[in-house]
């Protein structure tokens, strides 16, 4: 796990310059080293380049032989890579078989000497997480790639005849070449969701590049030449028919091997353990080369908040872990949340959680974390799987209706159901009837109506009626053959890609902690997404119904039986008592932003405050967040962000 940062330009000698800023503006992600590497685009030396900037965190060879960028003598090739490729032993001895040779004992080498050999389709032997730039010399031609399911971020901007590209967009704007303008659609879909929507980000010129996909760039790319992305891999269709018990053995094979392989680490590897199934798979299944898996649990002495900590504490007593736990206050907690807002690369209501427990691990010398994300999306176990089905049934017979006649009607036969909920009721009714659709919707955290009075309209920022990109819309494997697959992709592709893959990567990579999530291994990945819906969530089955059956000897029977908590901490609380001066100050500067209507800013906020309890938390929290995180932008510039 570290940072990458490039910067194709015609102007040669601004490219090192530019691209040492963004490698200072990316030491937490790779603490222990840094390398920078200049290549031509052209015949002439002192035509167009591109300059490679690395930040890195050893993991895997500890030693000098892993530093970056690498270059393959051989070839005059070069690599700067985020992430890990978990089966790199075998693609080894493949290539060992070929001819090729190594020097170092890790996964970068592999990985360079994999795409020197076979170009791009070296991306379809790949099971890992990644994000790289790869210099292919022979062609005078950069590759860059992310891993299917987007574990590891590349965001990429074209300004001013450069190419900037980098593991944040924080790295990116630090390059200078970049302006910070914001983008009115990628704010919108960050009030709409919570996080910005991939491709989008808040940054007019910063884009998010999709998961699953590559481009190659040149001295020609940078003429204005359009992209050439592609996407080089899908969730595989669904099989027609699988036997249950055939389906529980070769889950239980994959998911042993794919966390065995995500436990290859040179340096101590921990896993992060809850109360429930998920993260109790990772601990019962880690075998890291130190011993015992040493597990990790965060509790809260806050009133009202649900604590974990006993039961991860009964979990990892029988399975024999070295187990840690940490217990937090209120007020530690408020602190975190003042440095958790300055470690953000970009606005988002999700990951202090993440955050405070990252460090908590961090505390103990662990540089690698197990986690169990990935497993909800799969297997079925949010309450979306369940709701969407039958909001499907209930809007069939209204279906044919146009959606203004729907809303018109919803707006009077709903007014009587708490406020608090009547916006998402609304928006649901008048929806279309699709499994994708209506999931998206569940998590919406501002309504239609809101995201009018803020003066953002989707189809005027060219956004779907979801307030998506059009490109959100292509990552999608199929059309859904049922529910439980629209609902599974759209968890998968949307809320998790978006969200929690995000947070979760740049709230651990601010303390420098890499997190591993075995549950999305690529093999793992590619035979649960393809079994059918009979299969991994029959009728009146519990929630992670094939899960269950596939860990049941590991774990003890009491995991089973607890019920799922999600815990939140009290942001309403916080927003309006002990920081409320700060979450002021914060909708102060989000008045200012020209991409919003300021006054619909300050009714929305006073409204909030008025009525706390008829309002979620996630609608104010997203104001003051996004708040927050233009005014650390005005910091850092030096100026106003403007729309």
């Amino acid at each position: 796990m570290c940072g990458i940062a490039g910067v194709l330009s015609h102007t040669s000698g601004a490219i090192e310059p530019a691209v040492r800023r963004m490698m200072r503006a990316m030491v937490h992600r790779g603490p222990d080293d840094e390398g920078y590497e200049h290549f031509s685009l052209g015949v002439d030396s002192g035509g167009p380049a591109v300059g490679f900037g690395f930040r890195r965190l050893a993991i895997m060879d500890l030693s000098p032989l892993g530093h970056q960028p690498m270059i393959n003598q051989a070839t005059g090739d070069a690599i700067i890579f985020n992430g890990e490729i978990y089966n790199f032993l075998e693609i080894r001895r493949r290539l060992e078989g070929l001819g090729c040779e190594f020097r170092s004992t890790g996964d970068t080498e592999v990985l360079l000497q994999a795409l020197s050999q076979w170009g791009e389709k070296a991306l379809d032997e790949l099971d890992g997480m990644f994000a790289f730039a790869f210099y292919h010399a022979a062609s005078r031609r950069v590759l860059l790639a992310r891993d299917p399911l987007g574990i590891k971020p590349l965001y990429i901007a074209r300004a001013g005849g450069a190419i900037v590209f980098a593991s944040e967009v924080q790295g990116v704007l630090a390059s200078g070449l970049v302006p910070d303008d914001l983008d009115p659609a990628g704010i919108a879909g960050f009030l709409a969701y919570g996080s910005p929507q991939d491709p989008l980000t808040v940054h007019k010129h910063i884009r998010s590049m999709p998961a699953a996909t590559l481009e190659w760039l040149d001295a020609g790319s940078l003429a204005g030449r359009s992209p050439s992305r592609r996407r080089y891999w899908r969730l595989p269709a669904t099989q027609p028919w699988c036997a249950e018990a055939t389906a529980v053995g070769r889950l239980r094979e994959e998911l042993a091997d794919s966390v065995r392989r995500q436990c290859a680490s040179d340096v101590p590897l921990g896993v992060f353990l809850s109360g429930g199934i998920d993260s109790a798979t990772m601990a019962a299944l880690a075998e890291p080369d130190q011993g015992p898996p040493q597990t990790f649990a965060v509790g809260y002495e806050i009133p009202g908040m649900a604590d974990e900590t006993a039961a991860a504490a009964e979990t990892a007593e029988f399975l024999g872990t070295r187990h840690f736990q940490t217990i937090v206050d209120n007020d530690w907690a408020i602190m975190q949340w003042t440095e958790w807002l300055k470690a953000a690369d970009r606005p988002s209501i999700d990951g202090l959680n993440t955050y405070i427990v990252s460090g908590a691990v961090k505390d103990r010398d662990i540089t690698v974390a197990l986690s169990g994300l990935g497993a909800d999306e799969l297997f079925g176990g949010y309450p979306s799987f369940r709701r969407v089905p039958r909001a499907r049934l209930a809007l069939a017979a209204i279906a044919w209706l146009p959606r203004g006649l729907r809303r018109a009607v919803a707006s009077k036969v709903l007014a009587a159901i708490p406020a608090r909920r009547r916006a998402k009721a609304i928006d649901l009714v008048s929806s279309g009837t699709s499994a994708v659709e209506l999931t998206a919707l569940s998590r919406r955290v501002m309504s239609d109506d809101s995201m009018r009075q803020f003066g953002l309209d989707a189809r005027a920022l060219g956004l779907s009626p979801l307030y998506l990109a059009p490109e959100a819309h292509d990552v999608f494997a199929h059309t859904p053959r049922n529910s439980f697959e629209g609902v599974s992709q759209a968890e998968l592709f949307l809320y998790m890609n978006n969200t929690l893959l995000r947070d979760s990567d740049i709230n651990s990579m601010a303390h420098s902690l890499e997190v591993r999530v075995p549950f999305l291994g690529r093999r793992l990945v590619d035979y649960a997404g393809s079994l059918p819906n009979s299969v991994r969530h029959p009728k009146a089955a519990a929630p992670k119904h094939l899960l269950r059956r596939a860990i049941a000897d590991k774990l003890p029977p009491s995991v089973f039986n607890r019920p799922k908590t999600g815990f939140t901490l009290p942001f309403g609380a916080w927003m309006f008592g002990p920081i409320r001066d700060q979450c002021e100050a914060a909708i102060d500067v989000l008045r200012t932003c020209s991409a919003l209507d300021g006054s619909a800013v300050r009714r929305a906020w006073d409204r909030y405050e008025s009525h706390p309890g008829q309002t979620h938390w996630s609608r104010p929290m997203t104001l003051v967040v996004l708040g927050s995180y233009l005014a650390k932008q005005t910091n850092v510039s030096g100026h106003e962000a403007t729309g």
